[in-house]
């Protein structure tokens, strides 16, 4: 069982982040859950999902919806400093921040640690751990790209949410699908979303 971060912010993106959440618990993973206000307020309008406030509303509500699983969830508020991946001592295997607002990802590349998310990924990067971030937004400016490479320099994967087209979507899913397969990839945990290229 790996212990896996994941972040929501406010960027478009949160179909992959549910889909990603489905397939860490029913993989037997655990996840430590933490989201924005931005992202609850994305959750309602791109699949009318309401997220509640406070974190144990929120963990009940995720478990009904997400049915019988084999992992463990655990939610927490973004101003939870006794959280346990805010401290190095107790880091987790992993952490992905999906999808990820420039802003989220300015504050990482910055070191400015002034919420559970972003302190999360600065121990991350400290620790050495595994660090995803999927940053949605389009055109990239030279600011955001910046960032990104000053990320990569410090040891974050970068990971787009662009989807392929050589597996022959036949759904928005299928595409949610194959973005998700390779954060799972990265993550080190098997998947069955997406055939592997050459099998």
């Amino acid at each position: 069982m790996k212990t896996i971060t994941l972040a929501l912010t406010g960027a478009s993106g949160l179909p992959y982040a549910f889909r990603l959440l489905e397939c860490l618990l029913h993989s037997g993973h655990r996840v430590q859950l933490v989201y924005t206000q931005a992202a609850q307020i994305v959750a309602t309008q791109e699949m009318g999902f309401t997220l509640p406030s406070r974190p144990q509303e929120a963990q009940l509500l995720l478990l009904e919806r997400l049915g019988t699983f084999t992992g463990e969830l655990a939610v927490y508020g973004r101003d939870d400093w006794f959280a346990p991946m805010a401290s190095g001592s107790n880091p987790g295997d992993a952490m992905v921040i999906c999808p990820c607002t420039m802003g989220m990802l300015a504050a990482v590349a910055t070191g400015m640690s002034d919420d559970l998310i972003a302190r999360a990924a600065d121990v991350m990067l400290k620790e050495r751990r595994t660090l995803i971030l999927v940053p949605r937004e389009t055109p990239f400016s030279a600011i955001h790209l910046e960032n990104m490479l000053k990320l990569t320099h410090a040891g974050a994967v970068i990971l787009p949410p662009n989807p392929g087209f050589y597996h022959h979507p036949q759904s928005v899913q299928d595409i949610v699908d194959f973005v998700v397969a390779r954060i799972l990839d990265h993550l080190g945990v098997a998947q069955n979303l997406v055939t592997p290229w050459g099998k």
